[in-house]
């Protein structure tokens, strides 16, 4: 990091926070106020509506809404806790979806590049993030979504400076959820003025230790205080790896929800919204037994 390069205060410890669904397919409101309030409770410092662990690309512009209103009417202060995911692909769409977002009073957008067409360059996704970013440039905080394995477009360490350096105070961050530890290092060595996130619970301790600023994880919706000390503190934890490791056995979105309705007694949480699917019943039971047994070997 260069002399002129000043580090951001910490992100702290953010939730993926998972979308419940009735069997419609709506958001599920109630379970959805009472997981965000505990995630809150248990310590988490913010939270991300509609990212990859909330199914994010799957919900459109109503249902997002009633989101919104429903954690208002919650008192979660919007303000100060939420962020909102932007998984869309048309520029009008990041438009709709950006806008909802800050009239909600989100304060910041975890931006995915578009993710149809692959065969692109760093010169056209810049012109792509410069054409969504520019009406938004100094009224929010935006984090660069950096998930290859999921969208096919990657965000090389060149493109983040070219667009940090053309919309300043705009461009926050960045969510890295690749779980490759030469592109964490490369981000921390090259842009550590910006908030720096991993999506990898495996990576956080390290990271920290060198200039990472928190997380944005999906494991914070299961064990938010055994996710905590690394983020915050740089603590290297053993069992964080076991426990990711118990979710890498299943589709890992489908099993977080899973893992949700195992520690609250609530069935109905497996549900997914198409096209995933939920859990089998058995795959329940088999994820609850490792969970209540990585549990178990926590507390004592």
């Amino acid at each position: 990091m260069s002399d002129s390069q000043q580090q951001p205060p910490r992100f702290g410890l953010g939730c993926a926070i998972a979308t419940p669904v009735q069997e419609d397919g709506a958001i599920d409101l109630p379970r959805l106020t009472a997981q965000a309030r505990w995630c809150l409770d248990q310590g988490c410092d913010s939270l991300t509506l509609f990212g990859t662990t909330g199914e994010g690309s799957s919900f459109g512009l109503a249902p997002r809404e009633a989101a919104f209103a429903a954690l208002a009417r919650a008192g979660i202060p919007a303000p100060e806790r939420l962020l909102a995911g932007i998984l869309a692909v048309s520029e009008e769409d990041v438009a709709a979806q950006a806008e909802q977002a800050l009239a909600a009073g989100c304060r910041g957008l975890l931006l995915a590049p578009p993710y149809y067409f692959r065969e692109t360059s760093d010169d056209m996704l810049f012109e792509w993030f410069g054409r969504v970013l520019k009406p938004l440039h100094g009224r929010t905080k935006v984090y660069l979504y950096h998930i290859p394995g999921m969208t096919g477009v990657p965000l090389s360490v060149d493109l983040v400076g070219r667009l940090k350096s053309a919309f300043p105070g705009t461009v926050a961050g960045v969510k890295d959820s690749s779980g490759d530890w030469s592109n964490a290092e490369a981000l921390l060595s090259t842009h550590r003025d910006l908030q720096l996130l991993f999506g990898d619970e495996r990576l956080l301790a390290r990271a920290f230790r060198l200039g990472g600023s928190g997380t944005i994880c999906g494991m914070a919706n299961i064990a938010p205080e055994l996710i905590g000390p690394a983020v915050r503190e740089g603590r290297d934890e053993p069992r964080i790896a076991e426990l990711v490791g118990v979710f890498l056995a299943f589709p890992v979105i489908p099993a977080i929800k899973a893992g949700i309705a195992h520690r609250t007694g609530e069935a109905d949480w497996v549900r997914t919204r198409a096209p995933l699917a939920p859990l089998d019943e058995a795959a329940v039971r088999r994820l609850g037994g490792m969970l209540d047994g990585l549990l178990a070997a926590r507390a004592a």
